[in-house]
């Protein structure tokens, strides 16, 4: 994530994120024809394109995507769209707009479920592992936490790492919650 810190401002307390350029010509997210996505994409669903057409709505099948997504879930993201991904020049990923997120219901919204039901990669689980111990309380994460969410967010992030890291997979839609965000983009 781009450099975040917290200001005071004329209307409260705030948020500043360091403005980062994105490179146009990087392609994340695709409408292609057809009902398979290709090579190196993964489908997220069939999207109406107008004149009733309907398209499939794609992204890449990127590692840094994958690993948004992991975050995404931990942190109950209810707002993942492709205007919040930020593919640089120089090969990194910035995701931006979180304020949709530590919700104590489940509320995963995005566009990123190419990955829905598979297992997670090992470097997730032992991510997911070293969060769960940062987690405990009084840890300095959960102390940190506890300063900026209610308890039961927290409570929340912590059986959200817990029960990914027991099934082993990436979520999948929950069918109680609109899966993907609107707009998407």
């Amino acid at each position: 994530m781009p450099p975040t810190v917290l200001r005071d401002g004329p209307y409260g307390r705030g948020m500043v994120q360091l403005w980062i350029e994105g490179d146009p010509s990087a392609s994340l997210l695709a409408l292609v024809d057809g009902e398979e996505p290709g090579d190196g994409w993964k489908a997220v669903g069939l999207a109406e394109v107008g004149e009733d057409r309907t398209a499939l709505l794609v992204h890449a099948d990127d590692v840094r995507l994958r690993r948004l997504a992991v975050l995404d879930a931990v942190i109950n993201n209810g707002d993942r769209k492709g205007g919040h991904l930020l593919p640089t020049a120089d090969g990194r990923l910035y995701a931006i707009d979180h304020g949709v997120t530590f919700n104590v219901d489940d509320k995963l919204r995005t566009l990123l479920w190419g990955w829905a039901g598979e297992p997670l990669p090992q470097e997730a689980l032992e991510v997911l592992a070293g969060l769960e111990v940062s987690l405990a309380p009084g840890a300095p994460l959960a102390t940190r936490l506890a300063e900026l969410l209610t308890a039961a967010e927290v409570a929340a992030v912590r059986e959200r790492v817990s029960a990914l890291r027991a099934s082993g997979r990436h979520p999948e839609p929950s069918g109680r919650w609109p899966a993907i965000p609107w707009p998407p983009v």
